[in-house]
């Protein structure tokens, strides 16, 4: 997908994670949440660094809910999901993950991480000593005991309890600590991306050739002022800056570029979805983004767990949350209409003008739920689907493998589509595709059961059935429908002031052709 959010074959070195014990709830208060507007706060305030900047942010696994007794006039601390990450093999693996925190631009602490663990790891061995102790003293008063000895060992006990309390709250504490520093480590990155800012990206592809015009050309702005297809005005009076009204035959391209997009998709094998456009918070989270971050995209609804969506990737992320899927179910494939939601923080400029970047607009994402061994091989299948799409319509594109900088943490490797846009005098990005491995679904404890028994020796009572394995994640625009339309009208101005609709999409338009100015 498009937005810069923050987080394959065999040949990739994933992150490997692994379970750690669910015992802390969250060391923060509820946060505070954001209205509707344009201002951002930090998720956590946070003591030791400033706060998170990079957009994914949790390698996790199913939320673990954990509450303490708090005192009637104080309120419940929101359970904290935890990230199932392997810090041991983070520990071995210290060189290469610190490299790609660098290569990613990534403000992960690896240092503050594994120093962190190998304090957890230290207090947990004194925790299960004392625990040891305490089982040790219960037993002794089982028997018959005089009861001198038995009152020195209720003292014993007693004390024991006491130490362990105070040694478990801690753990607690560190490990919460621990997990929130883990959770802005990024994923993998694929071998062959290429390493460096954007202007390092390496292009893939490159089909057809700008449009040749005998005339001035009109940015889509102009056109649809003269066709009478946008307002902008009224929308800005209404809503607010970059909302819009689509008039006319621009609802008609909407509707078309939507239902022959999934027409097709479906003809690959996706099935349609809609999905929820307000989730909750954790969900973004898991799939990760951060909701409530200095530079979010994401808009939260105040008082509340819950965020509009920038994106479906999320709800159809989380459609499986915490499941073990049967492997001939696999792979999964999803095409989902939404409504997207985004706040641009940041975005101006003559280049973000009209419908290249809005707050609001419609689009259909792909997303597929794969075994690890298959989910390069998708990977490719999504980016050959999105250019088979963009080049029925005639557009001159690129498709991009974009270099490390230009990675959200999720994606392990992601692929880049831009398109001509005469208006701009440009390429502009109408889509992307990403490989996010592991990393979504330790995260949404989304797993599948190989359909081959374990050759391992089963333990008792467990059968013969295999371990479940985590699925790879992956994700593409089919179509982002403001940006199709800049494309198509900008492509296809004619001297005249029509724009001719691409032959695809006329059966979904009822056979119209063009788009001609309105008489009088």
């Amino acid at each position: 997908m498009g937005l810069q959010w923050c987080v394959s074959g065999t040949t990739l070195q994933t992150l490997k994670l692994a379970s750690i014990p669910s015992l802390s709830p969250s060391r923060f208060a509820p946060p505070k949440t954001l209205t509707l507007d344009f201002f951002f706060l930090s998720r956590h305030a946070r003591v030791r660094r400033p706060p998170f900047q990079v957009l994914a942010r949790a390698l996790s696994a199913p939320a673990m809910a954990f509450q303490t007794a708090t005192p009637p006039e104080e309120k419940v601390a929101k359970p904290q999901w935890k990230a199932a990450i392997d810090f041991k093999w983070i520990r071995e693996n210290k060189e290469a993950v610190a490299a790609n925190i660098k290569n990613r631009n990534s403000i992960a602490n690896l240092e503050a991480v594994l120093q962190l663990y190998d304090q957890m790891s230290n207090l947990q061995k004194e925790v299960e000593r004392l625990r040891g102790e305490r089982n040790v003293v219960a037993n002794k008063m089982k028997g018959k005991l005089d009861p001198s000895e038995r009152q020195r060992l209720i003292e014993e006990g007693k004390n024991l309890k006491e130490g362990l309390v105070t040694l478990e709250d801690d753990l607690l504490k560190l490990t919460d600590e621990l997990q929130q520093e883990a959770q802005c480590i990024p994923n993998m990155t694929h071998p062959d991306v290429p390493i460096g800012g954007e202007d390092s990206s390496v292009i893939r592809k490159m089909v057809g050739n700008p449009p040749q015009f005998s005339f001035p050309v009109k940015d889509h702005l102009q056109l649809g002022k003269e066709l009478d297809l946008f307002d902008f005005d009224a929308a800005a009076e209404v809503s607010g800056s970059k909302f819009y009204y689509l008039k006319n035959e621009a609802v008609m391209l909407e509707m078309a570029l939507i239902n022959w997009t999934l027409s097709e998709v479906m003809k690959k094998g996706f099935t349609p979805l809609t999905t929820p456009e307000i989730v909750r918070s954790s969900v973004v989270e898991k799939c990760g983004f951060q909701p409530r971050g200095a530079n979010t995209q994401v808009y939260s609804i105040e008082d509340s767990d819950q965020c509009l969506i920038g994106t479906a990737e999320i709800p159809v992320g989380g459609i499986h949350m915490d499941s073990i899927l049967s492997e001939s179910l696999l792979p999964l494939k999803y095409a989902a209409f939404s409504h997207c939601f985004r706040t641009e923080a940041g975005a101006a400029g003559s280049a973000t003008r009209g419908l290249y970047r809005v707050h609001q607009f419609s689009k259909v994402e792909m997303f597929i739920f794969c075994r690890p061994e298959e989910s390069a091989s998708y990977h490719e299948e999504l980016i050959k689907i999105e250019e088979d799409l963009f080049a029925s319509l005639g557009l001159h594109y690129k498709t991009l493998d974009m270099a490390t900088g230009d990675l959200g943490a999720p994606a392990s490797r992601k692929f880049d589509v831009e398109a001509w846009m005469p208006g701009l005098e440009r390429f502009g990005e109408i889509s992307s595709a990403s490989n996010c491995t592991d990393y979504q679904s330790r995260r949404l404890g989304i797993r599948y059961r190989p359909s081959e028994p374990s050759s391992a020796i089963p333990k008792k009572g467990k059968g013969s059935l295999a371990p479940p394995k985590f699925v790879h994640t992956l994700n593409a625009t089919a179509c982002a429908v403001p940006r199709m339309i800049v494309c198509l009208l900008e492509n296809n101005q004619q001297e005249d002031g029509s724009v001719i609709i691409p032959e695809p999409l006329r059966p979904f338009m009822g056979g119209l052709g063009s788009i001609a100015p309105k008489s009088g």
